[in-house]
């Protein structure tokens, strides 16, 4: 078997791993001169660093460097990616700067793939048995329509993504506003306020923001990326201690979050700065929990950042003399030359006609995929990397061999009734929960270990009770997933057909060293 991959970032590069390790085939498609998706140079804004530590984001076989700073940069995170392509030798199955403009269902099964140069050229026609789509969640940046946005580009002025800052000299000695409140925003705010005439950025509604080290010295990561921080929100089917922590431990729990709240408050200074969130510090985990951008609120406090909260730009204005400003919700105009854009990605598929994407997606445009992976109706694809997570590359990697797994036999997935009913349940809850910011069903932020817990349920591998222990109060490690593809490698190809109802977790399942 053959098998395409659409994109080299995190999850397409796992997948051309596993799927190699597996036996197959493998060819990777990406538009971009170089590998990294998200991280890529083309897309690399300044100020853009990883939200998660070093020791926390990285594949399981595949460490990041001991030199690299706690928070790796953009370019380092990128850097990671073209040694992880050396050392596992992905070179040959990778095509950089190919650009694939259709996929297309074969009759019988399999698909055709229609794919040119980036830069543009004669099309080449290939065959491929399965396709792996990882373009990535945040693969479109979503701009914001405005009255009068053509002349004021026209004018001189210009509207733009976060990431399509590459270079800040384009913001040098100019008014730049920068619109939201989120990562992005924020980390791109910061650098641009250092060379800008002036910078503001337009909220429309605040986010909690959690500092890297709470009180200066708690590092976030003993609070967000372990069982325990993950059981402080409520999971869909709540069980065991988070079952307690949101029923007679809840006072506890609620105890808890608000204690962060009060410690963050206090180190950011959002009183004194008026930029206090909406709501309870519980919101924080409605959509992705965002870090708090290094220096950010202290340039607020010395005037170098300007933050309008609670507002939208409404219209973009040029006057008679060729001065550029933009008009807000309240009524205010602010000087603006770059309008900077950091509004979320919209989740495209521009290589699958509108009946394909149709059977991908429900009426409301969510993704409908059995464990963020397998369309429920369209054959012969999977999905790799469409589900946001604390831990991105653990994620995808165990994606790629929940992948492997189910082409080659070593296990089978429920009827597709079970399936459908299990997704639409699913997409309610995340909808419900995020009050709609769960980028069309791909974002499981902070449930990333309940994700990747079905996902090894399913490849019948547990951790050992040693290191899941030690997951309840201390960072998840990557590492102690480092042998489940070698042990899925070594089960046989055919298994019998599950039941109709999973059952619970098998004890008896091998269970890997701590």
């Amino acid at each position: 078997m053959n098998i395409v991959i659409i994109g080299a970032g995190f999850a397409g590069l796992a997948c051309a791993k596993t799927l190699r390790e597996f036996g197959f085939d493998v060819v990777v498609h990406e538009a971009a001169p170089d590998v990294g998706g998200v991280w890529s140079a083309t897309r690399r804004y300044p100020g853009l660093s990883t939200q998660n530590t070093k020791d926390t984001y990285a594949f399981s076989d595949f460490p990041m460097p001991r030199s690299f700073p706690e928070w790796p940069s953009g370019a380092q995170v990128q850097e990671y990616l073209e040694a992880y392509v050396e050392r596992f030798g992905l070179a040959p199955a990778l095509r950089l700067e190919s650009l694939v403009l259709r996929a297309t269902p074969r009759p019988g099964g399999g698909w055709t793939i229609t794919s040119r140069p980036t830069a543009g050229g004669e099309a080449t026609v290939t065959e491929a048995d399965h396709l792996v789509v990882a373009n990535g969640i945040f693969s479109t940046p979503k701009i914001p329509t405005w009255k009068g946005a053509d002349a004021f580009v026209a004018s001189g002025g210009r509207v733009c993504a976060a990431a399509e800052v590459t270079d800040l000299e384009v913001v040098r000695n100019r008014h730049v506003l920068v619109i939201g409140y989120g990562k992005s925003a924020c980390d791109v705010s910061m650098p641009v306020s250092s060379v800008a005439a002036s910078t503001t950025v337009v909220a429309r509604e605040l986010l909690w923001k959690m500092p890297k080290k709470l009180g200066n010295v708690l590092n976030y990561k003993f609070l967000m990326l372990t069982r325990m921080g993950e059981a402080l929100f409520r999971y869909l089917r709540p069980a065991g201690v988070e079952r307690f922590l949101h029923g007679p431990g809840d006072p506890v729990r609620r105890s808890m979050l608000s204690g962060v709240q009060a410690v963050a408050t206090r180190q950011l200074r959002l009183e004194a700065l008026g930029l206090v969130p909406t709501g309870s510090f519980e919101r924080i985990a409605r959509s992705t929990v965002s870090l708090a951008t290094d220096g950010f609120y202290s340039h607020v406090a010395a005037e170098r950042i300007k933050v309008l909260r609670d507002t939208t730009v409404t219209e973009l204005l040029v006057d008679a003399a060729g001065g550029r400003t933009a008009r807000l919700s309240t009524g205010e105009t602010v000087p603006a030359d770059v309008v900077i854009c950091g509004t979320g990605f919209t989740q495209q598929l521009p290589f699958f006609d509108d009946g394909l994407q149709a059977q991908l997606t429900d009426s409301r445009a969510n993704f409908e995929l059995y464990r963020h992976i397998q369309p429920l109706t369209v054959p012969d694809l999977s999905f790799a990397g469409y589900n946001s997570s604390f831990f991105s590359p653990l994620s995808a990697e165990l994606a790629s061999v929940w992948i492997a797994s189910l082409l080659t036999g070593r296990h089978r997935v429920p009827d597709p009734e079970m399936r459908e009913r299990e997704v639409t349940e699913m997409l309610r809850w995340m909808e419900e929960r995020t009050e709609g910011r769960h980028a069309r069903g791909t974002n499981i932020i902070p449930f990333s270990l309940h994700n990747i817990d079905d996902l090894m349920a399913d490849l019948g591998v547990r951790l050992d009770a040693v290191t899941r222990a030690r997951q309840w109060l201390l960072p998840v490690d990557p590492g102690a997933y480092s042998t489940v593809a070698a042990q899925v490698r070594q089960r046989p190809t055919t298994l019998p057909e599950r039941p109709a109802v999973e059952p619970p977790a098998d004890e008896s399942a091998p269970a890997l060293a701590a």
